[in-house]
């Protein structure tokens, strides 16, 4: 009786501590699942390794309005890397890049600019006829040029991917989804990290010069993000009456950068609250391993070449992500070279790896390269060596 009256008094008072304080299960998942993403279609990557942090509905294919020009721009800085033309060399603005409606800095027929004046065009003020006007001077014309877009889209394994027009423009059959926007995007970073100096411009003057004289135009950037929050590094804007407001956004914090891809959100002020609310639940929720201490260079034994030995180095440096607070400190590089290495070895074969493990579980490894060539050891290199071991250069010197 005693006990069931303990039972009584005390039982709305555990069940009101537990209303109050209620248990966090999976706490991850909660705050995934607990973001207010208005957009129908988003997604968090980390860049240096693509991971994703965050996705929704990622692979729906949306129109994607002007962000399609982070492929373009991606393609245009792949035509400066190979010497096809350098930043100071004239474009002639053609009819059919001056005829472009949408976003333009009003481009004249046969009025000159130079490529890096139209890549600022495209990169602050996402001018169409700037980017029709680089696509004909990389590829010869825009159909040629889009070909291009999609034959890189499917290299990338943008599957849900298709390009119709260089600017991004509505037409049928343009499209993407948030999670192939964000592979071209940390391609365009990772690779062209130069486009930082253009996508962060706020304001620049750029001058017309025409048959009817010179006279200047303003390009302001259309990302309203790089004013409103502190790590933002770019990237790209888009809309459309059909695509609605999208945007692809970099930032950068305690040397982590993430990429937050927003598609069709309802309005301006919302593609940027949603890129905001991934870009903040990112780098509160995740740590990012670097290896610095990668080892330069190993040598690792030769069995039939003309060296014992072959020198190789690790092929690039060992990022890994987590997003469970795991530490990071305890993670350990074990080096692993083949026991089986025979001759001939080429210069970028494979000759090992440098394995990663936390907590004994293996969470990564980098290729270990040759980086020198050693041929397999003949008959005439075994009789050589042999005559250098019975007489050796001091003796037959004389000394």
């Amino acid at each position: 009786m005693k006990k069931n009256r303990i039972q009584r008094l005390f039982l709305p008072m555990i069940l009101c501590l537990l209303l109050c304080f209620p248990v966090r299960v999976r706490a991850e998942e909660d705050a995934s699942a607990a973001l207010s993403i208005s957009a129908p279609s988003a997604i968090l990557m980390e860049a240096s390794t693509g991971t994703i942090c965050y996705a929704k509905n990622e692979t729906e294919e949306l129109p994607m309005a002007s962000v399609t020009k982070v492929m373009t721009l991606h393609l245009i800085f792949d035509a400066m890397d190979n010497g096809q033309f350098a930043a100071d060399d004239p474009i002639t603005i053609s009819e059919h890049a001056a005829s472009m409606g949408g976003s333009q800095v009003f481009l004249e027929p046969n009025e000159v600019q130079n490529a890096e004046t139209l890549i600022k065009c495209i990169s602050i003020a996402s001018a169409n006829d700037a980017a029709v006007a680089m696509a004909e001077a990389v590829a010869g014309s825009e159909e040629a040029f889009v070909q291009m877009m999609n034959d890189r889209a499917a290299a990338l394994h943008m599957d849900h991917t298709h390009f119709v027009n260089c600017c991004g423009l509505d037409a049928e059959g343009h499209y993407s989804c948030a999670k192939d926007l964000a592979i071209i995007s940390r391609e365009l970073i990772l690779r062209h990290p130069q486009i930082f100096s253009y996508c962060t411009i706020w304001q620049e003057d750029i001058t017309h010069t025409t048959d009817k004289g010179s006279f200047p135009f303003t390009l302001t950037n259309t990302n309203k993000l790089l004013k409103q929050y502190p790590y933002a590094t770019g990237l790209k804007t888009g809309s459309t009456s059909v695509a609605k407001f999208c945007l692809s956004a970099c930032a950068t914090k305690d040397d982590m950068t993430m990429i937050a891809v927003v598609m069709a959100a309802p309005t301006p002020k919302d593609r940027f609250r949603d890129a905001t609310t991934l870009l903040n639940y990112g780098f509160a929720n995740t740590a990012l391993y670097r290896d610095t201490d990668t080892p330069s260079a190993c040598r690792a034994p030769l069995k039939k070449g003309c060296a014992d030995f072959v020198s190789g180095e690790a092929s690039s440096v060992f990022f890994y992500i987590t997003t469970n607070a795991a530490d990071l400190s305890l993670i350990e590089c074990r080096k692993n070279l083949r026991k089986d290495l025979t001759a001939p070895v080429k210069k970028g074969d494979t000759i090992g790896s440098l394995d990663y493990y936390l907590q004994d579980k293996k969470i990564g490894s980098v290729p270990i390269l040759a980086t020198e060539t050693v041929k397999k050891a003949d008959y005439a290199f075994y009789l050589r060596r042999t005559f250098l071991q019975f007489f050796p250069a001091d003796k037959r010197s004389g000394t």
